[in-house]
């Protein structure tokens, strides 16, 4: 099972969101979501996490929680576990994503963005509840989300 990162970045009642449009043959075209990435070589989540958000976004994290364990099954692709973070400081300038138009949406509309559905449970969570860990298996059959488990801790 491959692993992954994915990341809230917090400013002034704002996320960082990712609208996926540049990347070719990309499962998220045209979505919103945070940032992050796959996982190389025997990198830790947290190895991955600084290294994606630098990557894509030119910002180097100094606070940051460990949010929720999310496992993916779909039928079109391998299963995946995502570590899901926010953060709340960084350093840095923003730069220019080659996956897409990074921008600051204000929380209160980060809800009403195109994403997948998943997504949008466990960002009500993270819009809801700022301190609890939680796990949850979201199962896809293509687009269409089929099955959900979820746990809080």
């Amino acid at each position: 099972m491959k692993i992954t990162t994915l990341c809230y970045i917090e400013k002034n009642d704002k996320y960082l969101m990712l609208h996926r449009t540049k990347k070719k043959n990309d499962i998220n075209e045209n979505k919103w979501i945070g940032v992050g990435g796959h996982a190389e070589g025997n990198e830790s989540p947290e190895e991955c996490l600084l290294r994606e958000v630098k990557e894509e976004t030119g910002l180097t994290l100094t606070s940051y929680q460990f949010r929720a364990l999310i496992t993916f099954v779909c039928d079109k692709a391998d299963p995946e576990m995502m570590c899901l973070f926010t953060a709340d400081d960084f350093t840095g300038e923003l730069s220019t994503c080659d996956e897409g138009e990074l921008e600051w949406v204000d929380k209160a509309i980060v809800p009403t963005l195109p994403t997948w559905e998943g997504d949008a449970i466990f960002l009500k969570y993270l819009l809801e509840d700022e301190k609890s860990f939680f796990t949850l298996k979201l199962v896809y059959e293509g687009d269409k989300l089929v099955e959900k488990h979820l746990n809080f801790y």
